[in-house]
């Protein structure tokens, strides 16, 4: 009896590798500035690669490349992108499909910030913040005043001072605490936090202190449950590195309850009141209606 041997040489390729995408500088860039996508597949034996790169809603292929370059992106380049490679040499496997990755485009804008606190007297001194929204990293900022006729420009800093006893002066912010710009209603919570505008994440932990008085001691925020006319007064925070913020006055007003009271005072009052004013006007009268009968 004869035999048949068939003999299969098989060529087992690794599982099918799927490529990685990564973005710089970020995700979330503004427009103008220079971003870089790459795609990198990690496969044994494998030295060479003809990348394909999509966007989301196209089958077009939108370059061959590793890295996918936009010099001056615009908000048009926002979108999903995700990437494929195919070998260049032998067996010429094709990767798998990377997961897509989000490119989001805007446009810069400043923000405008007060430290302590938008409620000012006449000679308090006062700190002008601007950043942008997103990152500040590697951004000039430029101070304008505005006039009728013209605008003049300050400084060139992330900051902008006027001081007591001078015009104006430009220094460089240190530690800011962050509290409400308005009164703080009786019984609500009260948060205050300790921020370094130049650092990511902002929030420092310091100490705390109230007129003058140390009252929490090395935490990221202070937080008073149920604030009461008792916590009215100058707060400031103070990191030992950083240094201290400038002073914040905390104005505490009366309770939601305790205005209604006083509504209702009023009114019980006037009602109160009613019927001597009916009374009153009833025999005025009749004075005038007996007057006007006498003869004359």
């Amino acid at each position: 009896m004869a035999h048949i041997v068939i003999i299969v040489n098989c060529c087992h390729y690794a599982e099918t590798p799927k490529p990685k995408v990564t973005i710089k500088p970020d995700h979330h860039v503004f427009r103008g500035d220079s971003v870089t996508l790459r795609c990198d597949i990690d496969a044994e034996g494998v030295t060479s690669w003809r990348y394909s790169w999509y966007k989301e809603g196209s089958t077009r292929v939108i370059s061959e490349l590793q890295e996918l370059t936009f010099r001056s992106v615009s908000e048009s380049d926002a979108g999903k992108y995700f990437c494929n490679g195919t070998e260049t040499e032998g067996s010429r496997h094709s990767s798998q499909l990377s997961d897509e990755v989000t490119l989001t485009v805007s446009d810069p804008r400043a923000v405008l910030s007060v430290s302590p606190q938008k409620w000012l007297t006449e000679g308090d001194p006062v700190t002008l913040i601007c950043e942008l929204n997103g990152s500040s990293t590697g951004w000039t900022f430029s101070w304008f005043t505005q006039t009728v006729s013209s605008r003049q420009l300050l400084h060139n800093a992330v900051s902008y001072s006027i001081c007591k006893h001078c015009v104006s002066c430009v220094s460089v912010v240190g530690v800011i605490l962050e509290s409400p710009v308005h009164p703080v209603t009786e019984g609500d919570n009260l948060t205050l936090r300790c921020l370094y505008p130049y650092t990511s994440p902002s929030i420092l932990s310091a100490d705390f202190y109230k007129d003058g008085s140390l009252i929490q001691n090395q935490t990221t925020e202070m937080i008073i449950p149920t604030v009461s006319k008792s916590h009215e007064g100058f707060y400031y925070c103070k990191h030992p590195e950083r240094g201290e913020s400038p002073k914040s006055w905390i104005s505490v007003r009366g309770s939601h309850s305790d205005s209604q009271i006083s509504v209702l005072n009023i009114l019980s009052s006037v009602l109160a009141a009613c019927p001597y004013l009916l009374v009153t006007v009833v025999l005025i009268y009749k004075c005038c209606r007996m007057r006007d009968k006498t003869p004359q």
